[in-house]
């Protein structure tokens, strides 16, 4: 851990500065770097009444419009693999994830809702939707205090199918605003504020932060009913992490749309790299979700020019050939259960 750590932090560093680098307009990394530096200075000169300068020529493009879209992708990321951290040691499989568990798309219900009738709720619709998909999803799936892998699986999907349902009928009833929520939905970063930033930084460190803070309660609920032999109040933690899992995806949801695969295919990789421990899993799992996250932004801006694809599209095909492949270990029993 001690060497993958700060590893994953130079990689997180090299990413978010290729994603303020990378864009329509060519900008050199001295440019970058001294637009950065100036919007540090700018922001610190409110409290010491200092002069932060001249202001570098694209000021404007990289602290207004790329670093806030590049670092808000990092914080949903982080947020997202965070979630499927917890969601596989909640069901007790690598192939959980808020996205193929329905949660994802229970939470759009509600970000739908909230973006048509009530915007400045959008938050909160999402997080009592999620948390409501979380419930159900975990009810149908349940057998004698068990969660089978199919049967979670095969819940979810469905559960999904029939949330994405309601979804679209709320966005085609918006009629000429359909497009543009149609682009939400399936993942953007497009008009990123400082403002999301913000919010979406205090729930991803307070989310991520209580689970690598328990890590050792999140290795204890993958013992499932063994851990209350081991002093866990396994029932409470349960209603914790399911609250954690819908609070971090609810809140990524009603930012930037539904994007999937990142809570999946981050926690499985960093299990291979550094084994099932939560105490080095967690950290490491959302450092590198919102790595992924950010290569996957800067594809979907990038990739077909002038064009703009929405990032779960990107992340959709990145991930689904990811999950065949752990559906089929599974199959041979090559993954835990």
């Amino acid at each position: 851990m001690r060497r993958w750590l700060p590893a994953l932090a130079l990689l997180s560093t090299a990413a978010l500065f290729l994603g303020v680098y990378v864009g329509s307009v060519g900008i050199s990394p001295s440019d970058v770097t001294a637009s950065i530096a100036y919007g540090i200075k700018s922001t610190l000169s409110h409290f010491t009444q200092t002069n932060p300068g001249e202001k570098p020529r694209y000021f404007v493009i990289i602290w207004e419009l790329r670093l806030p879209r590049v670092l808000l992708a990092y914080l949903v990321g982080l947020s997202l693999a965070s979630a499927g951290v917890a969601s596989q040691a909640l069901f007790r499989n690598p192939l959980a994830d808020p996205y193929i568990i329905g949660v994802s798309a229970g939470a759009g219900i509600g970000a739908a809702l909230g973006a048509i009738y009530a915007p400045s709720h959008m938050g909160s619709l999402a997080l009592a939707s999620a948390l409501l998909s979380v419930f159900i999803v975990y009810s149908v799936s349940r057998v004698d205090g068990h969660v089978p892998v199919d049967t979670l699986l095969l819940a979810g999907i469905a559960y999904g199918f029939l949330a994405s349902a309601v979804t679209w009928y709320l966005i085609i009833s918006q009629g000429e605003r359909a497009h543009v929520t149609w682009m939400w939905l399936m993942g953007t970063f497009n008009g990123a504020g400082w403002g999301d930033v913000g919010e979406m930084f205090i729930v991803s460190a307070l989310g991520t932060g209580f689970l690598i803070w328990k890590w050792r309660e999140l290795n204890l609920v993958l013992l499932g009913e063994e851990s209350i032999a081991l002093g866990l109040d396994l029932h409470l933690y349960r209603k914790l992490f399911i609250g954690v899992i819908a609070l971090l995806t609810a809140f990524a949801v009603s930012t930037a749309g539904i994007i999937g695969f990142i809570g999946l295919v981050s926690p499985h990789v960093m299990r291979l790299l550094l084994g099932p421990n939560h105490k080095s899993l967690t950290p490491a799992s959302a450092l590198f979700g919102g790595v992924l996250l950010v290569f996957a932004d800067l594809l979907a801006r990038t990739v077909a020019k002038p064009t703009e694809l929405p990032v779960g599209i990107i992340t959709a095909l990145m991930g689904a050939p990811f999950f065949l492949y752990l559906l089929m270990k599974h199959k041979r029993g090559e993954l835990y259960s």
